[in-house]
């Protein structure tokens, strides 16, 4: 109120001013407006209102009157601690007279041990009265009676958590399950082939990415899908060499020669890493030698390994047939002649290694090194 009433001050002190300004008497004040009567709707909502927070107000007072006092409640909180420790369960004000099938159908029933506690069994379990209509006292045991609160409170336990189970939302699904599924939605009502090729484009899109894992795992499906889709196994044992896992590309490499023997260039990269590691490069050329007669490159690759593995005169075959289907390559005329070198046959080694010297196509390291063995052969 303090905000409001500077508020009108500083309205009152402007309008003082004002008044000052107009040579007018700061006295004056604006003539009040005749009292009008109150509309009669007015009436009737103000008498509704009343109404409504008379019946309000009753409701607060009833319940402030029917409320136990806190005197009552630890009253009445001693007494069943009390009655606990005694043992005795309070009987209800108004209890049915048991029936004798009720009665025989107690008696038969074992009683149930506490929880924590084990009567012996030498001993009958204690009795506990329990006031009811006839005279007569009847005897529970005792541990029927500490067991019922206990399974209530078990009850109210599980009433208490269901609804907050029901509640509790479902996990959220993963991005890639959605896409995983969005996937094969897409790919319902295709073909094998089809399908390889939609893996196979998914792969080239996460490859370009950056997200090589992924590619690696499309390709493996394309591959699942078609084991012949050639585009997708050697873009897949690319990926596996270029990230250290040989091993793998390897495998993928053996499985595509099982299927077609025939893939030069698959068997001579197979072949490479088998070196590498002496493996059985020259029986994995060998097999794909039938396929790959007029391929220079795979004749002149074979000669190399066997020249590796001191067989010159296999080695000297291949890179003389390698060199009848291209001519100008002085690189193989330099492995014929270090062949023909280690066979005795130095005429024609030496023959072998001017070609190559004067073809130009050398690198200065080599050139310098076919030199010095055309020196080394004897006239």
């Amino acid at each position: 109120m303090s905000l409001i009433n500077k508020m009108l001050q500083d309205l009152d002190a402007r309008s003082s001013g004002a008044a000052a300004s107009q040579g007018g008497s700061s006295a004056v004040r604006p003539v009040t407006a005749a009292v009008r009567p109150m509309p009669r709707v007015l009436l009737i909502l103000a008498a509704v209102a009343g109404v409504v927070i008379f019946f309000v107000a009753a409701i607060f007072a009833w319940r402030a009157l029917t409320r136990p006092s806190p005197s009552s409640l630890i009253a009445s909180a001693k007494a069943a601690a009390s009655i606990s420790a005694a043992g005795i369960a309070p009987a209800p004000a108004a209890a049915a007279t048991p029936t004798p099938a009720a009665s025989a159908a107690a008696s038969a029933t074992p009683p149930a041990a506490p929880v924590g506690m084990q009567a012996p069994a030498t001993e009958p379990a204690p009795k506990q009265l329990v006031a009811g209509p006839s005279p007569e006292a009847k005897q529970v045991p005792v541990g029927a009676v500490s067991a019922e609160p206990s399974a209530k409170a078990g009850l109210a336990e599980k009433r208490r958590a269901g609804p907050a189970l029901r509640a509790s939302p479902a996990p959220a699904r993963s991005a890639i399950a959605e896409k995983d599924e969005a996937r094969l939605r897409s790919d319902a009502g295709l073909n094998k082939a089809q399908q390889a090729e939609n893996e196979y484009r998914r792969g080239l899109s996460a490859m370009q990415e950056g997200r090589v894992h992924d590619a690696i795992a499309r390709f493996e499906q394309a591959l699942a899908h078609n084991p012949r889709h050639e585009a997708a196994r050697q873009t897949l044992v690319g990926l596996l060499i270029e990230n250290q896992h040989s091993d793998e590309a390897m495998q993928h490499m053996q499985q595509a020669l099982a299927l077609d023997p025939a893939q030069a260039q698959m068997a001579m990269l197979l072949a490479r890493l088998q070196m590498e590691r002496n493996g059985p490069a020259i029986d994995t050329l060998q097999r794909t030698l039938p396929h790959a007669a007029a391929n220079a490159d795979f004749r002149a690759f074979l000669a190399g390994a066997l020249q590796r593995e001191q067989r010159h005169a296999e080695a000297t075959e291949h890179y003389q047939a390698a060199l009848r289907l291209q001519a100008g390559n002085s690189v193989w005329w330099m492995g014929l002649g270090l062949s023909l070198q280690a066979l005795k046959r130095n005429a024609e080694a030496r023959v072998a290694f001017n070609e190559a010297k004067t073809s130009g196509r050398l690198p200065p390291e080599l050139q310098t090194f076919v030199e010095r063995k055309l020196q080394q052969l004897p006239n």
